[in-house]
């Protein structure tokens, strides 16, 4: 997945194609590829491994003289980066481009494959074109095939089709992808983002959660998800908005909350093989999972709670005893660190003053380094033995959101690649696990949905001065994570607490006022949270449980609110459980009226100790 572009013009429109797709490079990829449909030849394809340099070397050997067109930059997911994987896939019928991931693709491409359908790539994507072709084949026209084609897919994705016989008309879908629409004069754009579109046009609608769109040279048809034509505005965008574009959200925080099924995906197109069911790392890394005796995770904040959901699931899934302090205490105490031993750095700017020191006092003591960073040209990036990136894009709000959630994902796929590696997990466990992560991106979307009863529940919030946030296991973290992200952003006074410490000190707060937020998905250890909520309503605490329908129904407590997640794997629910603590926070923030992007004191990378 990557970057999507489409226009419908006046003039050969591939050169168009491949300038847009430049300015997407910053979301990473490693192919590439466009399609136009030629006057002769149909619909034409020219794609190539590596960098944009190398399509546009097959273009100048064989040029695109179409007036209509998609291209797109590919992270492999399913199947290895080479130029029959890339995008745009194609039948004799459509083409299409697609940013995400196909969950249900196995299932669809075994029921296509019955009825006589050839397919030429290891893909998910390939499904989609398939699919409509098979549509197209029983009489449906473009419209009706893509509508149809869309309710039968499970996952987040963008698409982008282009049809044979159609020199008019390109349909687009988004769920859990952005996609912008551009207004030209007798043109019309299609793009990742409204950066993809700054030299075309600088009027901009952006499509809402479920959309699909009808794109002529005369304007544009929008559906939403019940394929209802609606009505989505068109906004006048300035030269600067096109470099850091807030889209149709009020602030960046919101708007990087709903990115992250996008940018989740993407991270995890960097490190699994979903085709193949394994974790896809660097071949040459400078260390051996397998002959490692510990490891020192070390990071601050935000950053430092991802790393101490990472220890659960390094000492869980690979057995590898782990360290984790943050940054501005590590160094300090001077810690022994033993010969065989790896010190993993998280920070999202790569620059974080405290780490950074900490990665320079760990070289010194002959330790293996390595981080996950956002910024891959970071002093911390440069200065380490091997990087992880994440691939979140620009994170401009300074409550981090997105970013932790790639770090998460990054550190799940560490943790199942050591556990392979020391021989903790078997080839049927990393298959199992990696299978769930390839739904991650899916079950985030689904997690966004609950968003209007959590804008409810945040009005109620916004009239306390304390909140308690309550886990267990890998949840404790979370709670740690939602208590950060309520006092960055609305100066509400919060605590996070593993769940087993309420009865040693925090349950002494207890009042009818404090709200009191319990992060419990029903895993091993929910009945041993639910006693802790029977503690809190017996004193009256007003309890929020965030929880799935099994853990709902088994609570057996009073709640001010219920917030019901989708059902997941234990490996999943850190990442997913974060979204209801971000988006408490922000409308929490929100509705009290304060600086959401910028709040009070803080600043993105803390450069200084």
């Amino acid at each position: 997945m990557c970057g999507i572009i489409g226009i419908v013009g006046r003039e050969p429109v591939a050169g168009h194609l491949v300038d847009a797709l430049k300015r997407l490079e910053y979301r990473g990829y490693d192919s590439a590829g466009v399609a136009t449909l030629e006057a002769e030849t149909g619909l034409t394809r020219r794609r190539a491994e590596g960098k944009l340099r190398n399509l546009e070397i097959k273009l100048a050997a064989a040029p695109l003289s179409g007036l209509i067109g998609i291209g797109h930059t590919r992270w492999a997911t399913h199947g290895a980066p080479t130029e029959a994987n890339a995008h745009p896939h194609a039948t004799s019928r459509v083409a299409v481009v697609h940013n995400g991931i196909i969950e249900n693709f196995r299932e669809l491409r075994a029921e296509l494959e019955a009825k006589g359908q050839h397919f030429a790539s290891e893909t998910d994507t390939e499904v989609v074109a398939q699919l409509v072709d098979w549509y197209l084949q029983q009489g449906e026209t473009p419209a009706t095939a893509v509508a149809t084609t869309l309710k039968r897919l499970t996952g987040a994705f963008a698409l982008a089709f282009l049809f044979t016989d159609h020199d008019d008309l390109v349909i687009d879908a988004r769920r859990g992808s952005p996609l912008a629409v551009g207004w030209g004069d007798g043109e019309m754009y299609l793009g990742s983002d409204a950066i993809a579109l700054a030299p075309f046009t600088d009027r901009v609608a952006y499509l809402e959660e479920g959309d699909w769109v009808e794109i002529t040279r005369t304007g544009a048809t929008v559906h939403d998800e019940t394929d209802a034509v609606v009505e989505r505005p068109i906004v006048t965008v300035s030269a600067t908005a096109f470099q850091v574009d807030r889209g149709n959200y009020r602030h960046f925080m919101a708007k990087e909350i709903h990115e992250q099924p996008e940018v989740i995906g993407h991270t995890l197109a960097r490190y699994l093989d979903l085709s193949a069911s394994t974790v896809r790392l660097p071949p040459a890394l400078p260390f051996d999972w397998a002959k490692l005796d510990r490891l020192s995770i070390v990071a601050c904040g935000t950053a430092y709670y991802a790393g101490l959901v990472g220890k659960y699931w390094f000492e869980r899934y690979a057995r590898l005893p782990v360290e984790i302090d943050v940054a501005s205490e590590f160094r300090y105490r001077e810690p022994p660190l033993p010969k065989n031993g790896l010190a993993l750095f998280v920070s999202q700017s790569g620059e974080t003053a405290d780490t950074l020191a900490s990665l320079r006092f760990c070289k010194a003591q002959g330790q293996h380094t390595a981080a996950i960073v956002n910024v891959t040209t970071s002093t911390i990036a440069r200065e380490s033995d091997v990087i992880f990136p994440t691939l979140a894009g620009p994170e401009i709000g300074v409550a981090s959101t997105k970013a932790f959630t790639c770090q998460l994902s990054v550190l799940a796929s560490l943790a199942i690649a050591a556990g392979r590696a020391r021989g903790v997990l078997s080839a049927e466990d990393e298959k199992r696990l990696v299978g769930a992560l390839g739904e991650l991106p899916g079950l985030v979307l689904r997690a966004l949905r609950v968003e209007p009863k959590i804008e409810r529940l945040a009005r109620e919030t916004a009239k306390v001065a304390d909140v308690l946030y309550l886990g267990r296991g890998s949840s404790y973290p979370i709670a740690l994570e939602g208590a950060l992200k309520l006092k960055e952003i609305s100066y509400i006074h919060a605590e996070g607490y593993a769940a087993g410490e309420l009865k040693h000190g925090p349950i002494a707060l207890i009042d009818e006022v404090m709200p009191v937020v319990v992060i419990a998905p029903h895993d091993p250890l929910f009945e041993k949270t639910v006693s802790n909520m029977q503690e809190v309503a017996a004193r009256g605490g007003r309890i929020v449980l965030v929880t799935d329908e099994k853990g709902a129904g088994a609570a057996s407590v009073a709640t001010l609110e219920t917030i019901v997640m989708p059902d997941m794997p234990d490996l999943l629910a850190p990442i997913v459980y974060a979204l209801p603590v971000q988006m408490l926070a922000y409308h929490t923030a929100v509705f009290m009226g304060t600086d959401v992007d910028q709040p009070r004191n803080l600043a993105k990378s803390v450069t200084v100790e």
